[in-house]
């Protein structure tokens, strides 16, 4: 690994531990020449679906732009860096756990929003009101309602 500070190919690794759920591996480096510190982070290269758009269209998958999504959801809401890591790491978890090679935009979107409101509703109410284009208050407030009678449900089960 080149060192991002002086370009050295002389790094070593000074810690290691797993992080974001045992799917990505931290690493401190430390590089020979300078002596600068930095941290790389190691993730298993494994396919991801091709995305077909509503258009037909075909894309390459993109995480970073999944990722932005994801993140403009849950601005400042109370979510550590590490659980939001977390949760990303599971929505591409559940993305490859189905196997295909091609997924449709849609169901990508309905893995974030069911991710997001296990999480925090404010992200998911904020998510699908952009993923399912909510035209007026009436479309958030029909919405919200639904969020409420599913927690009410929920905590009915529990009892």
């Amino acid at each position: 690994m080149f060192c991002p500070f002086c370009q050295a190919e002389a790094t070593k690794v000074v810690d290691s531990r797993v992080f974001a759920d045992g799917s990505q591996i931290r690493r401190r480096r430390e590089c020979e020449v300078c002596n600068a510190r930095f941290t790389t982070f190691e993730v298993a290269d494994l396919a991801l679906p091709k995305i077909i758009k509503n258009d037909g269209k075909r894309q390459t998958f993109n995480g970073s732009k999944l990722k932005k999504g994801m993140l403009r959801a849950l601005e400042k809401r109370p979510l550590s860096s590490e659980k939001t890591d977390a949760l990303f790491s599971k929505i591409l978890n559940q993305i490859r756990f189905l196997g295909e090679k091609e997924i449709h935009s849609r169901k990508v979107g309905e893995i974030m929003m069911n991710a997001l409101k296990e999480v925090d509703s404010v992200a998911y109410v904020r998510f699908a009101s952009v993923y399912r284009d909510f035209q007026d208050i009436s479309d958030f407030s029909e919405e919200i309602k639904s969020l409420n009678q599913e927690s009410k449900n929920t905590s009915k089960k529990k009892k």
